[in-house]
Parts: structure tokens; sequence; C-alpha cells
């Protein structure tokens, strides 16, 4: 079970992290009044640099898809934030923290419950992308979040 401080946490993680958006789109901020020879162009190109390295290549991960007739199912993709490995109430399922467009569970923010025979193995880790779809359920602290029927992982 998630606890709302990790929560929290994981919401402030996010929205510190600037504009950026999932997918890795910028901004479109330009320096420079008049965006002369010191604009900077709205999507970094291959080659651009981020921090004196190289920008990290986006990793595709396969879109899980909700199954025909499920009610009230919802799909979500992002970039994992956190991961509790180890479910306090010992059923052996997995929680992720998204960073997602999709916002299931607040603004940027999408929860994933994963249960024990779902778990993509070797379990992927923050900083990795998930995909995952199911019915949206209210959690023991009360935020929705997404009980997977299907689930898709990719290491960065």
């Amino acid at each position: 079970m998630l606890t709302s401080a990790l929560v929290a946490v994981a919401l402030l993680a996010v929205m510190g992290c600037g504009g950026g958006q999932e997918g890795g789109a910028e901004s479109g901020f330009e320096r420079g009044a008049e965006g002369g020879s010191d604009a900077r162009p709205a999507r970094p190109d291959s080659t651009e640099r981020v921090g004196g390295r190289p920008a990290p290549k986006r990793t595709a991960v396969r879109r899980a898809k909700c199954p025909a007739g499920l009610a009230g199912c919802r799909a979500a993709s992002g970039r994992i934030i956190f991961v509790e490995r180890v479910d306090p109430d010992g059923d052996g399922d997995a929680h992720f923290v998204l960073a997602s467009k999709d916002g299931v569970t607040a603004p940027g923010i999408t929860v994933i419950d994963v249960r024990r025979d779902l778990r993509p193995r070797p379990l992927p880790g923050p900083g990795d992308r998930l995909s995952a779809a199911g019915p949206v359920r209210s959690g023991s602290y009360g935020q929705h979040q997404i009980e997977a029927v299907e689930v898709f992982a990719a290491r960065r």
C-alpha cells in the first residue's frame, strides 16, 4: 500500500522537475527577447546535450490496452518515479508511481497496482517506462489508481 507521504513526495518530485512534459517535449521557451541567434529549438535533436551529457534516449514501451467490456478501465503509460517492491500487506503486488500525461491519480501522476502474477520480471525501477491498463479503483488512502490487468515495461 502506498502511503500518502510517498505519493506527496512523488508529486513534489515531478512538480519540481520543471515544465517538461511526458515524452520529452520541451516547453518551447526561447532565450532572448527577439529570439535571435540566442534562440534555442523547441525540441532537442538527438545530438543536443543536457547538463554536459548527451540527452537521454527515449525508451519505447508497448501501450497496454483495456479489454473490451471492462467497466471503468483506463490505460496509462509513463516514466517510473517510484516503486514499492515489497507490499506491506504481503499479497505480493507491486505499486508504481508514474510521471504520466494520463494523470489518473493527479495531474501528471498515475499510480499502478500490479498483482503478483502480472509483475514484470525483473521488476523495473525508477527511470524505466511502464504501461498498464485496468479498472480505476480507490487505493487504501483514497487515491485513484489503476489495478492492472495488462502490463508492459521497458528498461531505459
